[in-house]
């Protein structure tokens, strides 16, 4: 089945905001089995989002609406939407008490035109909206759907999952299953030259790759007649991707990220970590606590950007500094041991580069990255040469601190094994 996004908001057209929304609703339709063949924006104009919406009724079976649900003069969705369908718009009185319900809970009173998102077309079915006052329509019409959604996408995207879904599932004859295989340490031209005789042969299960900032991400779908049955098409490429990418590998959960696994790791085995940061200048420590519950794990973050900060917080040796620079494998293992022992904590991660845009020279260009880590009683010290703006390169060290600290502990659990 074919479905069609329309992004409503003069907004995105003048790229005042970014429409995410049609990212993640794309990847939520594949993910569920639809095709999406067209995707497109319209800004707060009845008569071109009328026309737009003729046209995506007449190729796709579900066209699926953003934005334009709210209570200005400018919100039109709905009333475009009605007039297609040449329904009258009512006052649905369940909605009307849930915006009672919410404007009673943040202690204001609704002004006027907040009732105007009580109005729906006559006989389209309502879904709830749990965090905000607009709820979203699923209108049926001539065997389709015509699903409108509230454009901020803390409503959007909790009304999908929870309540659209399950609509769009029932409506496909088939169980469509996704995995998601993510790799790190290895990029993207090279994942695919690796596994191009699978894509090349591919029929179902299917196979795709996904480039992320420092990862890839490969989902492999299987459509069957049951879940049961996805699973099983599924498991072989799972285990041919294992064998192809080893310990490069880091997750086959799509929900779970990079720093979720290393902290899991290190609460397994008991440890503490702590961070030293010159040029990422507390992103390393940020991701750490995105984690619920990393402070079973994370003791303390220093961000030493400057030389003074290196001596006087972390033990950075000022002939290291003086001899090799600041940005060098000898002062990423200073740093990282002199965090540790600062801290007392098992673990440490040090990061010293040039992110750039200036201060890059011959011998040490701009993208130029030491990472230091601690563990195990020594230090492993990863020289990189990233390519990118200045958040990219620092983006990507961040992930390379990660994963450099998720190979060590895999290392020392191989050891183990061995010895």
């Amino acid at each position: 089945m074919v479905i069609e996004l329309i992004t409503v908001g003069t907004e995105i057209l003048l790229g005042n905001i970014v429409n995410t929304n049609a990212q993640f609703l794309a990847q939520k339709c594949a993910s569920l089995g639809y095709s999406v063949f067209y995707q497109s924006t319209v800004g707060d104009n009845e008569e071109r989002l009328s026309q737009q919406l003729t046209m995506a009724l007449s190729r796709s079976d579900v066209v699926i609406l953003s934005g334009g649900l709210g209570p200005t003069e400018d919100d039109l969705t709905k009333e475009t939407v009605a007039k297609i369908c040449h329904t009258p718009l009512v006052e649905d009185e369940h909605t009307k008490k849930r915006i009672k319900i919410y404007f009673s809970k943040t202690g204001r009173k609704p002004s006027d035109n907040n009732w105007k998102q009580a109005l729906i077309p006559d006989g389209a079915i309502v879904l709830d909206n749990d965090n905000g006052t607009a709820p979203g329509i699923i209108v049926e019409l001539n065997g389709k759907s015509i699903i409108l959604l509230p454009g901020p996408p803390n409503e959007l995207i909790p009304m999908v999952n929870d309540k659209v879904a399950p609509y769009l599932e029932k409506k496909i004859p088939h169980t469509i299953l996704s995995a998601m295989v993510k790799i790190c340490g290895i990029g993207e031209s090279k994942v695919e030259m690796m596994i191009r005789d699978l894509i090349d042969q591919q029929t179902n299960p299917t196979i795709a790759t996904y480039a992320k900032t420092g990862e890839v991400h490969v989902r492999i779908t299987a459509s069957a007649k049951t879940e049961k049955d996805a699973k099983k098409m599924i498991k072989p490429m799972i285990e041919e991707l294992r064998k192809r990418f080893g310990k490069a590998i880091y997750t086959i959960k799509e929900s779970e990220t990079l720093e979720q696994v290393v902290v899991k790791m290190l609460q397994k085995r008991g440890f503490t970590i702590c961070t030293a940061e010159s040029c990422t200048g507390g992103m390393l420590s940020s991701r750490f606590i995105n984690v619920p519950g990393a402070s079973d794990v994370f003791k303390i973050g220093f961000v030493t950007y400057s030389n003074k900060a290196k001596r006087k917080f972390i033990d950075v040796n000022r002939d290291t500094l003086k001899k090799y620079g600041a940005v060098s494998k000898e002062t990423a293992k200073e740093m990282a041991k002199g965090a540790v022992f600062k801290t007392d904590a098992d673990v440490s991660l040090a990061i010293t580069g040039i992110a750039g845009p200036d201060g890059g020279t011959k011998e040490k260009p701009v993208g130029t990255v030491f990472i230091g880590c601690y563990f195990a009683d020594s230090v492993t010290v990863r020289e990189y040469h990233f390519i990118g703006d200045r958040n990219k390169i620092r983006e990507l060290t961040v992930v390379n601190a990660l994963d450099l600290l998720r190979r060590c502990m895999l290392e020392e659990d191989e050891e183990k094994n061995y010895g």
